[in-house]
């Protein structure tokens, strides 16, 4: 099987190019699987997978760090992101917001779709994310955010790496690891390097073993 590992950022994925000892590149090849490296942000791993992603793989695994909206899950967790939104995606009407496929342009919401068996992904819990252009740091749009659609984390990735498997009919995963809790922004309460560390232990296990 060849997997397209994707990521936003070199760092969070940096335990696993140097575990395989493979160069400091954007895009790097192994006989088993592939990395990509897109930026940060929608318009970027759109741009990134628009070069790369192709039915020559039976796989997509999305990877990063998100924020957590549920402070019952411990920072450094490693979650299933199974359902993604495109959070930012429509027209406001006054108070409300009305998403694209209410206007009818369109769907703001992908699944990961794929028959994995691995013990690895069965034993993660399963949860919805949303993916934003500006992360969320304010109590008022944060209460809002999640009252109009109940997240569990937000990236600003996942739901674009999900639409270009959905209209590519190539199964994906999406695998993030909990850096920080979605509040009014405070970088002391941030466990990053935990975050990465975990989803990175995480990763060479299922690549050493699927």
């Amino acid at each position: 099987m060849k997997i397209l590992l994707v990521a936003a950022t070199r760092p969070e994925i940096g335990l696993i190019t140097e575990h395989f000892k493979l160069p400091e590149k954007d895009f790097m090849q192994t006989p088993e699987f592939d990395i990509l490296i897109t930026g940060v942000g929608m318009t970027a791993t759109a741009f990134a997978l628009g070069q790369h992603l192709s039915t020559k793989y039976n796989l997509v695994l999305n990877l990063g760090i998100a924020g957590c909206f549920d402070r019952s899950i411990p920072l450094g967790t490693v979650l299933n992101v199974i359902t993604d939104e495109f959070a930012e995606l429509g027209a406001e009407d006054r108070e409300n917001f009305i998403s694209i496929d209410e206007l009818g342009f369109g769907k703001n919401s992908y699944t990961a779709y794929n028959n994995l068996l691995s013990e690895s992904v069965i034993k993660l819990k399963k949860v919805k994310g949303i993916t934003v252009n500006k992360v969320h740091g304010n109590e008022i749009s944060i209460s809002t955010v999640k009252a109009r659609l109940n997240p569990i984390t937000e990236s600003m990735e996942g739901a674009a790496v999900l639409y270009g498997c959905e209209n590519t009919g190539i199964p994906c995963l999406q695998i993030r690891s909990i850096s920080n809790y979605v509040e009014p922004r405070n970088k002391a309460a941030w466990q990053i390097g935990l975050a990465i560390k975990n989803l990175n232990e995480w990763t060479i296990g299922f690549l050493t073993n699927t």
